[in-house]
């Protein structure tokens, strides 16, 4: 099976299913095939692809994720699979009794992943970690001291090289960019989360009650990072970005069907999401302690 994202914005397009496989018909190139099981994510943003009841429930049967964009062509909804694991009512009832002692102690390697992961893009790209690797070893159980909110302030200045920087500033287009690879990103998670048999709104640490994807939003802290390097790669390049076009987006989506490590092994983004979803069900079920987290 290849793990593909699909991102439709670029012109006009109708979308139908033919036998088992999702068919794209564009006025400039013709028709297209993709076999259903391949797509890990739908992205639509233009405002002309039209598509059928077909294609929504044929992709969620084929373990795909849908995701449709606003005029901004940034993400702002999701349909994802209701039953993806043959043992899911068990598991809900797993995760949805999990203790506090266990959700904090996870918490704790989420933020110590996700801040090494920082201090690493740091050095790469500036020669410096700006004191994150220090803060990650100081993570302790449910991060009590805020560790991941204080390496926060450090990283997002480092980055950009810039002091100035807000993520909470729509007018900035590095946060368009940011944003749009962080729901691409969310979306490939919480679907590794309905395949493992979890539910994606019932967190470990995220608890928004109008959030319904706080686990998607816990387990992809770690690599939120993959999404940062490429655009600050792209500032540091052309030391303004313009708003999110069809080239940014490319380069987010590449990004996303890179490889990661884990002990070791060269995996793709869909395995190790995949893996740590598995090995989170798995701790839930008393037959582990550790989630399976890049490096």
């Amino acid at each position: 099976m290849i793990e593909r994202i699909i991102d439709l914005s670029e012109e006009p397009a109708r979308l139908r299913v033919r036998n088992k496989l999702l068919v794209i018909e564009r006025d400039s190139t013709g028709e297209t095939t993709i076999p259903l099981v391949d797509i890990a994510a739908l992205v639509v943003s233009h405002p002309c692809v039209t598509f059928t009841h077909a294609v929504l429930s044929r992709l969620a049967e084929a373990g795909g994720a849908f995701v449709v964009c606003n005029g901004s062509h940034l993400p702002i909804g999701m349909l994802l699979p209701l039953e993806s694991h043959f043992v899911q009512t068990e598991r809900f009832a797993l995760q949805a009794s999990v203790s506090l002692p266990t959700r904090k102690r996870l918490w704790k390697q989420i933020v110590k992943s996700k801040v090494r992961a920082q201090a690493n893009l740091l050095l790469r790209l500036r020669d410096e970690d700006y004191g994150l690797l220090s803060l990650a070893r100081r993570v302790r159980s449910g991060d009590p001291e805020n560790i991941e909110s204080q390496a926060s302030r450090r990283y997002w200045q480092a980055l950009f090289a810039d002091e100035g920087f807000r993520r909470s500033d729509d007018e900035d287009h590095r946060n368009a960019h940011l944003n749009y690879g962080y729901a691409v990103l969310r979306a490939v998670v919480a679907r590794a989360i309905c395949a493992a048999g979890l539910h994606p709104s019932l967190g470990l640490h995220h608890h928004n009650r109008y959030d319904t994807f706080c686990l998607a939003d816990d387990l992809m802290e770690p690599l939120r990072p993959v999404v940062d390097g490429v655009v600050a790669r792209r500032v540091r390049e052309r030391e303004e970005l313009s708003s999110l076009d069809a080239t940014g987006k490319k380069g987010l989506l590449e990004a996303l069907l890179g490889r990661f490590n884990v002990d070791g092994e060269s995996r793709t983004l869909f395995d190790l999401v995949a893996r740590t979803a598995s090995s989170l069900a798995d701790i839930f079920a008393g037959q582990r302690r550790d989630l399976i987290l890049p490096e």
